[in-house]
């Protein structure tokens, strides 16, 4: 599924693992491949039809350092970014369930396209997107 990818088959399955949590008014936890009826009703509440979850944290999943600046200040870069486009987004944070690679903080960015998504993420630095579609079932997007 994944073997034209330049990405370890670790860092692939880790983020198939990962939980994709949207903070906000109306909290919800994504899972790649699982239909999301939460995902859904934010969908529809915000009049799009399609989402991705995305971050500026450490570029290429290599650490950024140690110092945790370097993150925020990408991240607060991304922020910028979308508002200029006047595109809605929500905080979140994706967690491994079990690893002990640090969460990072991402955004849920409400009707972007598959398209301007990978844009984005290929922008920033990231190995992989998480975009739904219309069917609300997050899928990993890998960029490399």
């Amino acid at each position: 599924m994944f073997s034209a990818s330049v990405i370890g088959p670790e860092i692939v399955q880790a983020y198939l693992e990962t939980h994709y949590h949207v903070h906000g008014d109306a909290p919800v936890t994504l899972k790649v491949g699982e239909p999301n009826a939460l995902l859904a009703a934010l969908h529809a509440d915000a009049g799009v039809q399609c989402s991705a979850f995305i971050t500026a944290w450490n570029p290429f999943s290599q650490p950024a350092g140690e110092d945790a600046s370097v993150n925020a200040r990408r991240q607060q870069a991304l922020a910028r970014e979308l508002a200029q486009a006047g595109l809605r987004f929500i905080e979140g944070i994706g967690q491994h369930p079990s690893n002990q690679w640090p969460g990072e903080a991402s955004f849920l960015v409400l009707g972007l396209t598959l398209d301007a998504a990978k844009a984005l993420g290929t922008r920033h630095e990231q190995n992989a997107i998480i975009w739904s579609g219309a069917d609300a079932v997050p899928q990993l997007i890998l960029l490399r």
